[in-house]
């Protein structure tokens, strides 16, 4: 491992993730790797919370996607256009997104603006969906605002139960949700990360005045099209304009480095649509970077200016580019990309980024590394980070997955960096079943170097046991497959902050 590795609670058991745990609930509700399901009885304090929890599960699923815009919209509407309270950056991809956002957060918090952020899926509450001052919102506030707009989305579920259409879905009215956050805040600026797609995600009833696009891969196919020119030009949907007049006619659109096919059909779709663009690579790149303690150093050239040395809190290289996407949309926004930002404020800004169940160190000795990759481009990422970042001399794997993934597109990345997987179930009426996970690690592995688990909580025990059975150190474990499987694994750790 790395000179740098921190060693929290190294010593601490395992915390069981016990049936009452509302935590368990939130397992079930993560947004594209999860649907949601029951919630537990919660424990005293937390009540108001779960009761406003459980309007929201007793919606449809976020996997039960409706590809509309009009009913999210015709809410916000209702409840005095929300959606335009505040000038709005919109970000969309398939794998970077929150990262993306939770720098473009940091970068704008750095220049005095009260930023909302709204991202997906949570880790452990639905409370960190929605963030005002870089914080997760109050759960005082969350119910009130919820309470507030209840009577709202009866109205809109009733004019849609009227004409024989499904009611406001989770994320849906979740998406409203955010909104009035922001507008009782107020804020400044709200940046909306896209949950799915982007052309009729709910998110885009709002009309971005930049649009960013973290690299597109293949994900969700069911909704979004078997091939990455179907899903790059159902994400380039953001672009459009929904509301009218318009509070952001002339959008920009800063997009990061693209496999080719994604990149010509985004380039076909942003010409379609006469927006200005500003691509990675040509308009702004990553200059250097360099392993540095607890991250690295990146030199950035944005659109309109230079950024030397800027320190970021992070492990990869995907994190650098995801950086240089962030740096360039604030560019756009806070300049309308005439001028540099000024370079000390951009490096506080980025000092400040955190992006929790990715590649995350929990503990050490062993060190326990968690990340929530559960496609294969993210498992790609995933294995450059290890073998860039880290010096483990074996390491041992993890993995749940969700019974819709690519468990052979996942695994191939995972075998990279991987001598030895422990597979397990996720905590989902979706989860994979751990034969079936067994019987593919098997085609990448040796049968005596797979070995399974009942639970996630076993599985970790069985990890640790293999990492110091030699007592000799340097031997990692990697928790992935899911950010449910990586929340799991998180509270089992005693880590229920994100």
């Amino acid at each position: 491992m790395t000179e740098d590795t921190p060693a929290p609670d190294a010593d601490a058991p395992l915390t069981p993730l016990v049936p009452d745990d509302p935590d368990a609930a939130a397992l079930e509700a993560v947004a594209g790797d999860g649907d949601p399901g029951p919630l537990p009885d919660a424990p005293r304090g937390t009540s108001e919370l779960a009761r406003v929890y459980a309007a929201l599960l007793a919606r449809a699923g976020e996997t039960m996607v409706e590809p509309r815009l009009d009913a999210t919209r015709r809410a916000c509407e209702l409840l005095g256009d929300i959606h335009t309270a505040a000038p709005v950056i919109t970000i969309t991809g398939t794998n970077g997104k929150t990262s993306t956002a939770r720098m473009v957060d940091a970068l704008l918090t750095a220049h005095g603006l009260r930023v909302g952020r709204f991202t997906s899926p949570h880790l452990h509450r639905v409370t960190e969906r929605i963030s005002v001052d870089s914080a997760e919102v109050a759960e005082p506030v969350f119910v009130r605002i919820h309470d507030e707009i209840a009577p709202v989305l009866a109205v809109v579920d009733a004019e849609l139960d009227a004409v024989g259409r499904a009611r406001l879905t989770f994320f849906e009215a979740l998406t409203v949700l955010a909104f009035a956050v922001f507008a009782d805040a107020p804020v400044d600026v709200m940046v909306l990360e896209v949950g799915m797609g982007g052309e009729w995600d709910s998110t885009n009833v709002a009309d971005a005045q930049v649009c960013g696009f973290s690299p597109v891969g293949f994900d969700h196919m069911a909704h979004l099209g078997p091939d990455l020119t179907a899903i790059a030009t159902t994400k380039a949907g953001i672009l459009d304009r929904t509301v009218d007049p318009s509070p952001a006619p002339d959008p920009v659109a800063v997009v990061a480095v693209q496999e080719p096919e994604a990149e010509r059909a985004l380039a076909a779709q942003i010409a379609a649509r006469g927006v200005r663009a500003v691509w990675e690579d040509r308009d702004f790149a990553v200059v250097a970077r360099e392993k540095a303690v607890d991250g690295q150093l990146l030199t950035a050239r944005g659109a309109v200016g230079s950024y030397p040395d800027l320190f970021l809190p992070l492990h990869g290289a995907h994190q650098v580019h995801n950086a240089a996407l962030a740096l360039a949309i604030c560019e756009q926004f806070l300049s309308d990309g005439e001028k540099p930002l000024d370079a000390e404020t951009v490096a506080q800004g980025f000092s400040q980024v955190d992006s929790p169940g990715r590649a995350e160190i929990l503990r050490s000795e062993p060190t326990i590394l968690v990340d929530g990759a559960h496609n294969p481009a993210g498992a790609r990422v995933l294995a450059d980070t290890i073998a860039e970042a880290f010096d483990f001399r074996e390491v041992v794997g993890v993995l749940a997955m969700f019974g819709d993934k690519d468990p052979h597109g996942v695994l191939e990345h995972v075998h990279r960096f991987a001598d030895r997987v422990v597979v397990t179930e996720a905590v989902s009426p979706r989860a994979m079943p751990v034969d079936e996970l067994a019987a593919a690690a098997a085609e990448w592995w040796d049968p005596d170097d797979v070995l399974r688990a009942e639970d996630l909580n076993a599985a970790l025990m069985q990890a640790i046991d293999l990492a110091l059975a030699d007592g000799e150190p340097g031997i990692g474990i990697v928790v992935t497959g899911s950010l449910a499987t990586v929340a799991e694994a998180r509270t089992l750790l005693g880590r229920k902050d994100a």
